[in-house]
């Protein structure tokens, strides 16, 4: 119920559809009751059973009810009967019934109308929450996790909890009142009869509880495997090459089956505890049904307490109770499973997320003179990255941060974009912290184009306009001629409306990180960050994407990270790390000159 009230949130905005709902399941329950009830008159007409009373009946107060209801039918057939024939009165009765049947099925119908409205209402809604919640959450949340898992819990776990958890809603109204109206009425049939039947209900339910027991914690177990089993998915796709490369397809092939098989196993444990609840319900509810007809029978032919036809709707109304005797044992599997499911939903909506926008946060639109990095210190869980780093970077500058692999270059980037929060130290622009600048303003100011380009399944102008969403299709195209792109792009089939494909996947590396370029000079920030933007490249399209970079750096404040030296040499100030610190800093003939470290990466890559 804890999970449940987490998710009633979600529930508030369809409300009205809940309401009609509960509305119209008590008039199922209600009408289901009657559909029995009514099958009384109609058998003692039937069978000739019925008392005759010529005298209209006055009603004495509530507890005379029960009693002013026989003597008003009896008084209402008797007088029909009399004036019509037992032909008409049996038309009638006929009538009443289909009346009532019908009524019955259209509140369950209307009852399921609304419902629906709710569900797939809650079903968009945590999708919603859950998408926006991903993608707002920091980067360090998803070092820790699998994609696959966290596609699982977007698709697969939010559909349990429309399907499995929200059938508490049916759990608490319909089924529940249809048990409590008929139970009511077999009281007003026949009290002793009732009570010798309430004694063997208990015994049934706890036989049948002892089936659902491990349900949730075999549920939790299966929704992780599927968890595995979409990440083992999403990495094979995203790293095929590799796969078919290293001719791994049969070790990927028995991952992935393994952990099916598992899936398998428990899915197996899971449905046929499940598909126990109903006949083992339905067994248990025939067993009392059983003990009804032998002590109901006593009482009909032995002690005559009891006439046949009110024994005949008695027994109908008892087998009534084993529908939604099923369906509550049934759903409260489902809540078990649903349940489970809540909690790998709720674990995502209420993670925290360390990385947003103070209350009132600045809004920066420009940027004036410099980023000041200060004595910062930074370790991704225990790794430390940077110690006691210091930089500053003025308005227009062009600095390059150079470096063997591990050296911090790329954290740099990642903490000024606030990918991920320094652990001590400042950094400024402008001279204010860029902890109190606004979030979305901040990464305004910044353009980035990283390592890997990327793109997505859709046209280029779809991609390039990421930064800069109204942007014309001339702006487009001359963001792509300064990013030395066009050249190729006016040559494919539909030019700028031109799919480019999974992960841009129809182009060759250096076209893709052209385009990369075109998306940052289109969005035209002050500050521009290029993260090992060439390293991926081979020689030829090094030279295409240099020229690139060189347009869009023009009158720019631009942060580069170099693996390629060849990349800085025009650099304003190249300042070269290792292990999380500065050992050297100046311009590229300063440092050739000293013959420090930076000359020996320069001999390395065989630079002149």
């Amino acid at each position: 119920m804890n999970n449940f009230k987490k998710i009633f949130p979600f529930i508030i905005p369809y409300k009205k559809y809940a309401y009609f709902n509960i509305f119209f399941n008590v008039l199922y329950a209600l009408f289901s009751t009657l559909s029995f009830m009514s099958l009384i008159p109609m058998m003692q007409v039937l069978f000739d059973q019925t008392k005759r009373n010529t005298v209209l009946p006055t009603f004495k107060g509530i507890w005379e009810f029960k009693k002013f209801a026989e003597d008003f039918l009896s008084y209402y057939i008797t007088n029909a009967t009399d004036s019509y024939g037992v032909g008409y009165t049996l038309s009638i009765m006929v009538i009443v019934i289909i009346s009532i049947f019908l009524l019955k099925n259209l509140s369950d119908y209307l009852a399921m109308f609304f419902i629906t409205f709710l569900r797939n209402g809650v079903l968009r809604d945590m999708r919603n929450a859950m998408y926006k919640k991903t993608i707002n959450l920091p980067l360090s949340f998803f070092s820790e996790k699998r994609k696959g898992d966290t596609i699982s819990r977007i698709s697969a776990d939010v559909n349990e909890v429309q399907t499995s958890f929200l059938s508490i809603l049916e759990l608490i109204v319909k089924e529940p009142l249809t048990i409590i109206f008929t139970i009511t009425m077999m009281f007003l049939i026949s009290l002793k009869l009732t009570l010798f039947v309430f004694i063997f209900i208990p015994v049934s339910g706890y036989i049948i509880s002892l089936i659902g027991k491990q349900l949730k914690k075999k549920s939790t177990r299966a929704q992780q495997e599927q968890g595995i089993f979409l990440s083992t998915i999403e990495e094979t796709l995203g790293g095929l090459k590799v796969v078919k490369g290293y001719n791994s397809e049969k070790y990927f092939n028995r991952i992935f089956q393994e952990s099916t098989q598992r899936f398998f196993v428990l899915s197996n444990s899971i449905g046929n505890r499940q598909n126990l609840a109903s006949p083992a319900s339905e067994f248990m509810g025939i067993m009392v049904i059983a003990i009804l007809l032998w002590y109901g029978g006593h009482m009909v032919l032995i002690e005559k307490t009891l006439n046949g036809a009110s024994f005949i709707a008695y027994m109908g109304l008892a087998y009534n109770i084993l529908t939604p005797a099923k369906s509550i044992s049934k759903a409260s599997y489902a809540i078990k499973r649903g349940n489970a499911a809540a909690e790998r939903v709720l674990e995502i909506l209420e993670q925290k997320n360390t990385i947003t926008s103070k209350k009132d946060a600045l809004k920066k639109d420009s940027f004036e003179s410099k980023i000041t990095i200060k004595n910062i210190n930074f370790k991704y869980e225990e790794d430390t990255v940077l110690k006691d780093f210091s930089l500053e970077v003025k308005k227009g500058q062009t600095v390059a941060l150079v470096g063997q692999s591990g050296s911090g270059k790329s954290t740099i980037a990642n903490l000024l974009t606030r990918f991920y929060d320094v652990n001590e130290g400042t950094i400024s622009i402008d001279g204010i912290d860029i902890k109190d600048i606004n979030l979305q303003s901040l990464r305004g100011l910044m353009g980035l184009v990283t390592q890997d380009s990327i793109l997505f399944n859709d046209t280029i102008k779809a991609n390039i306009s990421l930064g800069k969403l109204n942007a014309t299709d001339d702006e487009i195209i001359e963001a792509l001629k300064i990013a030395n792109a066009y050249e190729f792009v006016k040559d494919l089939p539909l030019g700028i409306y031109t799919n480019i494909g999974d992960s841009g996947n129809k182009l060759s590396g250096g076209q893709k990180q052209r385009l990369s370029i075109a998306r940052a000079v289109l969005k035209n920030p002050p500050i521009m960050i290029l993260d090992e933007a060439t390293s991926a490249l081979d020689t030829e399209s090094e030279k295409f994407v240099q020229v690139a970079l060189e347009n869009m750096m023009q009158n720019r404040t631009s942060i580069v990270i170099a693996h390629r030296l060849s990349t800085i040499q025009k650099a304003d100030k190249i300042v070269v790390m290792q292990k999380g610190e500065i050992v050297e800093q100046g311009t590229h003939d300063e440092l050739i000159a000293i013959s420090g470290t930076y000359h020996k990466l320069v001999t390395m890559q065989s630079f002149e």
